[in-house]
This record gives C-alpha cells, structure tokens and sequence, in this order.
C-alpha cells in the first residue's frame, strides 16, 4: 500500500503534512527533553558582577597569574540553552573581569578534557560552530538590544561582530581592535582578552554599569551554555539576557582621531587576444575617524579603494528577478545595521549560516522558488557598484553614525566618478533615525537620495517610515511605509508591509503581507519584485524526543506559503511547502520535502542564452532531499538533490560540497551544482564550480584563494588573496584576479599590491 501511495502525484501532495498532523497529538511538551523551568528575566538580574580596577598591568598571555585576577569575582554556574535548557552545564567555567584606564580585561578558566578540544579554523572572524569558543559580548549603553560581540578558540583565533536591535542586524564583518591570548592546561583551557575602551562606543559618566554576558561552546557535546541564561531559540545575539557589570568608573573613550591612509599598485593585462599590452597604475587615498561626542563616530574617505575585497560568489539565476549579492566592502559594513530599513534578516537562514559557515549558500534552502526578500530600501551595492558589480570610482564621502541618548543616527553622502558603466557623476545621499521606544521596540525614518551629475536632470528619492514593535520576548511585529520619487514617474509608487513573528520554545509562526506600487522605484536600494502585493505565512514545531535522545535532538516539521498578486489582482507567484527536518545531536541536519509552486511570466524572458521561456502560467512539483553533515568534523559533506516539475519542463539539480580542515591551518571547501533543464522551448544543462581554499600562517597572516567555473558565462574565474595584518587594523595585501575562457585563454587579469595602517591619535 504504501509503495502504491508513493506513485501517486497527489497522495505525495499530501504525504508530508499527513504524517506530520498524525502524529500532532503525541507531540506535547511532556514528551520533550526533560528540562529546568528557568526564570530568564529573574536570573538576568541576578547575574551582576562588580567592576574591580587593576592597580597593576595584566600582561595577555593566556595565563591568569597576576594577583588581580585571583582577587577578582567569579562569574560562574554556566545554564545550557543547548540542548537541555536550564540544566547546568557539564563542564564548569570561570570568568573574571577587570579594568584599568585603557582596557577591559575578560579572564577565563574552562574546565575540560583538552584532549576533547575541538580546533579547525585559525582564521579572523572564524567559523566559531565548528569547534570549541569562549565569547563574551557587551552592551556598553545598557540599552539591552545593541552591544559587540567578541569570541575565541583554543588556538586563540578571533571572531569579532557588532549587535544591533538583538540579532535583527549582526554585522559579523565589523572589526574591532582587541587581543586575546589562550593556554591549554591539564584542566581543559584559559582565556585572556584585552579589550581597548577605544575601540568600543559609550556614555560618558563618572559611574557606569554595562550589560556582559559569556559563552561557552563545547562542540564535541555541541552544548551552548551562557553565565545569564538565554532560550534555546534565542542566539547569544539575545542582548536583553545580558547580566550586568557594576562600578566601572573614570572610564574615557579615547582615539578621538583615527587615520588610515593607504597606498596601492595595480598592474593589468585584457584579453590575450586582444593584444592590449600591460597596465600599470598605482594610487594613494586615506579614510579617517572621527569621535564626535562618546557615541557618535564620523567617518571620512577620500578616493576609496576596495580592490582587495573578495569577489562574490558566482550564482546561477534560474528565474525572472535579480539576484541578491551581500556587500562586502568595509567602509559600508561598519554600522550598517543603523541605515537597515525592510525585512528583518531571515531567521532560518542566519541560523544555516552560523551552523555550517561557508558550506551554506541561502539558494540551497530557496532550490528554484524565487521568493527573495520583498525590499532593502537602502543597499549600499548601489554605491560604486554597477548592475554588473563593475566597480566605479569613488572620489569621497562622510558617514556619521552612532548614539545619541535615546536615538540611533546614520547620515550618509558620498560622491562617485566617470565611468563607462555609470550614466555619470553621481551623489548619494542617506538619513536615517530611530528612536528607542519602551524595552526593545524602536520606530525610525529615513531619507535617500541619488542624485546625477554632468548635466543630467535625473534623481530618485526615497523616504520611509518603520517600526518594531517587541510585544512580549516571543513575540514581534515589524512595518513600514515608504515612497519614491523619479522623473516620469506618477502612478503608485508607495510600498507598505506589517508582519509578526512568534519564536517559541515549541512552536514558531510568521505572517506577513506587504505591497510594492507599479511605480515604486527605490534606485538607492534592493526590490526583486515590482507591483506586487504578497502574503506570506509559515508554522513549524521543534519537538525533541527523549525517546531517541542519544541520537536525535529535534524533529521539524514546518510548512510554509506564499502568495504574489499584481495589482490588478492576477496571480504572479504561488509556493505552498511542507518539510521535515531532522537534526542529529552533532549537529547534522537532513531535510526532505515537497514544493508546490505556480510562476506566471507575462512577458518572455531569457532563462538562458538558448532558451526564452514563454509567457503563461506553470503549475509544477518538485521534490528534495537535503543533508549537511556534523560540521566540526575534519571532512564534512552536504549534499541536495531536487527533482520535479519546471516552468513547462521538469528539471534535476544536484549540489554537493565539502569542507576539509586539516590542523586547523588549512581549511578547503568545494562545492558543485548543476542543473538539468529540459523545457519545450530548449534544454541545457548550468553547472557551477567553487573552490576556496584557507591556509591560515598565524591568526594576523592568511592566504585565500577562490576559483570559480559558471558554464552558463563560460568562464573560469580566480581571487586570490594573501593578507598580512602587520598591526591591528593595519594590512598589507597581495590580490590576483584572473579570468579565463573554457579554453584557458586569458580574458583579464590584475595584479594588485594594497598597504594600509592605522594611525590613532
């Protein structure tokens, strides 16, 4: 019977979601891990540690010798959130805490088996779920929603990020300087950090108290535990847990005036057969920083460089929408959080991201569904990017970002140059505001403008208003409201959203409806999808099972709709999705499930070069499979394999990568996928290959390389990047970008030498 119902189309339809409401009535919360009822908001004030001076240096060895430290309080009693929420952890830490006129110091005993530790990334801004970390983060304003964020392993490798609005916006490229030096022991392992108050933002008083909380990471048990407790469906982004650290007193910010002046060289070549000859240039610029007040900070550049940032990663657009490309260039990644104004980051796909780092790409969760986010009013990619991520220069420009008492401020104006991809000079304008309100809402506006140069009269405009609301820890509803202006344009050209979230210990629910007018056009930011008004909503369960709980921690199960209208009212997209996920107490996940979907084109558009998909309405099925192996694992797999249904065809795609760490100096990941296309209008076959290799010399010395093969552009692609940081936030770079045709003939390359240092006044 059963083999029977797997060959029908329509019981198939239904199986998932079956099974999934047949065995609902045994899912209830006595039948989960046993655990202990906590407290969250009683222990979180509970947890406070007074502030103790050293009266002598703390030289950052990673052994905690000096008479200060055993003096100090002990931060101790660590609460799992993972996997037993609220039992103790299993292995005891020690925290201490001291300060003096120029660093917070942050000493830490581990208690552990070091032959257990696990260590497989020596890299800044590490992998930090694939072995063992420490971390710590601080709000320094006490506003218990926006803090930094510092980590470390074993092997004393750094991992640094900025919190805003408690995870909504986590900025894990911000870095920051600091020092941490670790020891391995007979009892498991010690930390000691230095961290420079100049290198954090916060009120100036005589008396200060500030929001700390701890981390510890066992991952061969992959158990999370926290000094102040936090939920296991929280992250340790969950700022408002924080416990507090009292009577820091006489503290000054410090480095009021930073300057990073750099000096480049670059030497090119075109295309072998082009015969073009070699091009040498080289250039100097300079960005600076400013300290305006104690927590505002200016910052200025002048002929921006960014030629040594990593090229994206290659993907292969198998819908009628524009592709998402994250920014990657630092002068707009620090703060960005503040000038963020849409939908919240996607939950699920953080949580990927974090679990299985570079071996996670957000199109393996989305396969061929081309939902995308509904609006990113300002993206800075539009900034010295082309449509094609051709760079355009950047004479100059100022950003002042930061607190001031209850409001966060983000201004914004830079200039950009001629270039044969840009319609001319351009000047980009942003403000943004938002106002705390009550414990952990906030209601904001902004203001963009885009305006063109070299006699051009054209501009576009953009201003919106937001507010998230924090209804109770689990609950929240965010909107906005927002309007463009461009020549030419008089029609709707308004977009709106409300949305509420509910992010239980069991249960999680989202709903979401949004609209974007026919005329909207917000030429300062990021919209796959004009003229539509969409619905969304999603309901999944976390059940964990002490029947198996050896093997397995959670089973969910999670179903998922969307819905896209035109405006006038014709269905354009339609994704009905049920799926089972699976994770193993390791941290391998493995998801099946099925895909219902409806695209309507009412226009042809090119799927690739030799197939142009009619206009119409495709009603297809798809079905997947889905595993990432344990990822603290020296080799790990993942792998996803769909098939089904496509426009008026059907289409096969397979992904598979792995991820080898040796000695934790060399880690390499390869990843393919292809898709086999076959529709009445053409067949082909998309494959796309990555490579990245890290070896890491020392935690301030890195080599990377990422190469690339798209057969859909036809060319192979490398970036490869050695990174010296000679002191911190101070580097010098080497890059070599080549690009080449199946054949192996040159299309271009650059050779690229970049040194900067930081000079802190």
């Amino acid at each position: 019977m059963f083999a029977a119902l797997l060959r029908g189309r329509a019981a198939v339809r239904v199986l998932i979601p079956g099974i999934c409401a047949a065995l609902l009535p045994f899912w209830t919360p006595g039948t989960a891990l046993s655990q202990e009822r906590v407290d969250f908001e009683t222990a979180r004030l509970e947890r406070r540690l007074p502030a103790v001076r050293a009266e002598n240096p703390i030289r950052i060895d990673g052994v905690l010798d000096e008479d200060e430290w055993a003096n100090a309080p002990v931060a101790t009693d660590f609460t799992q959130g993972n996997p037993n929420e609220g039992m103790p952890a299993t292995f005891k830490t020690e925290v201490r805490v001291l300060y003096d006129d120029e660093f917070l110091y942050v000493g830490a005993y581990a208690h552990d088996d070091p032959d257990g530790l696990i260590v497989n990334d020596l890299s800044r801004d590490f992998s930090t779920r694939a072995g063992d970390i420490f971390g710590v983060t601080v709000d320094t304003f006490h506003d218990r929603r926006n803090g930094y964020m510092f980590e470390t392993n074993p092997a004393g490798a750094k991992f640094d990020g900025q919190v805003f609005n408690e995870g909504r916006e986590f900025n894990r490229d911000w870095d920051g300087v600091w020092y941490v030096e670790t020891l391995r022991t007979e009892g498991g392992w010690q930390v000691e950090m230095a961290i420079p108050f100049k290198t954090m933002r916060f009120r100036e008083s005589p008396e200060q108290t500030w929001g700390i909380n701890f981390l510890r990471r066992v991952r061969r048990l992959n158990q999370d535990s926290f000094w102040a407790p936090i939920p296991r469906f929280f992250n340790f982004a969950r700022i408002s847990y924080s416990g507090t650290i009292e009577g820091l007193s006489g503290l000054r910010a410090g480095g009021r005036f930073k300057v990073t002046p750099y000096v480049g060289a670059e030497t090119s070549q075109g295309a072998a057969e082009a015969d073009e000859g070699t091009m040498n240039s080289a250039d100097l610029g300079v960005d600076a920083k400013v300290l305006v007040g104690t927590g505002l900070n200016l910052d200025l550049t002048v002929n921006t460089d960014f030629s040594q940032v990593e090229a994206d990663i290659q993907q292969v657009n198998l819908t009628q929408y524009s592709l998402f490309f994250p920014e990657k260039r630092d002068f707009f990644i620090e703060n960005s959080g503040i000038f963020r104004f849409g939908v919240p980051n996607d939950s699920r796909i953080m949580q990927f991201r974090a679990d299985f780092g570079q071996a996670f790409n957000p199109s393996v969760l989305r396969a061929s569904q081309s939902r995308g986010d509904d609006l990113y009013l300002f993206f800075s990619r539009r900034i010295g990017l082309s449509d094609t991520g051709t760079p355009i220069p950047v004479l100059g420009g100022g950003r002042l970002t930061g607190r001031a008492g209850p409001y966060e401020l983000g201004v914004m104006n830079i200039q950009t140059g001629e270039h044969d991809d840009a319609v001319g000079t351009e000047n980009f304008s942003a403000v943004r505001v938002r106002r705390n309100v009550g414990g952990n809402s906030d209601v904001g506006a902004i203001f963009l403008n885009r305006e063109t140069g070299s006699g051009s009269d054209h501009y576009n405009r953009s201003m919106g208003l937001d507010a998230n609301w924090r209804v109770t820890p689990e609950i929240e509803v965010n909107s906005y409201w927002a309007r463009t202006a461009s020549p030419g344009r008089t029609g709707d050209d308004q977009a709106a959203r409300v949305a509420g979230n509910y992010d239980g210990r069991l249960w999680q629910f989202r709903g979401a409806w949004s609209r974007l007018g026919d005329d909207f056009n917000p030429e300062m930011g990021f919209a796959p999808r004009i003229g539509v008004r969409r619905l969304l909503g999603y309901v999944g369960y976390h059940y964990r099972p002490d029947w198996w709980s050896d093997f397995l921690r959670e089973f969910n199960p999670h179903f998922e709709f969307n819905d896209y209208v035109n405006s006038d009212g014709e269905l354009v997209s339609r994704y009905v999705n049920s799926h089972l996920g699976f994770r193993h107490q390791s941290g391998a996940f493995l998801e099946f499930g099925y895909n219902d979907s409806i695209e309507q084109n009412f226009t042809p558009f090119s799927l690739h070069p030799t197939t142009i998909v009619q206009p119409g309405e495709h009603h297809y099925e798809e079905w997947f499979v889905m595993f990432f192996s344990d990822p603290s694992r020296p080799v790990s797999l993942n792998a996803r394999y769909d098939w089904g249904g496509f426009y008026s065809g059907d289409r096969k795609a397979l992904n598979l990568s792995t991820v080898v760490r040796v000695g934790g100096k060399l880690t390499s990941y390869v990843g393919w996928s292809r898709n086999d296309i076959a529709l009445p209008e053409g067949a082909f076959v998309a494959d796309l290959l990555t490579a990245r290799v890290t070896y890491t010399f020392t935690t301030s010395m890195f080599l990377n390389a990422l190469i690339q093969y798209n057969s859909v552009a036809e060319d192979w692609s490398s970036n490869i990047r050695f990174n010296l940081i000679h002191r911190p936030l101070s580097d010098f770079f080497i890059v070599l970008n080549d690009r080449r045709d199946p054949m192996g003939n040159r299309l271009d390359r650059a050779l690229i030498a970049k040194y900067t240092i930081l000079m802190d006044f």
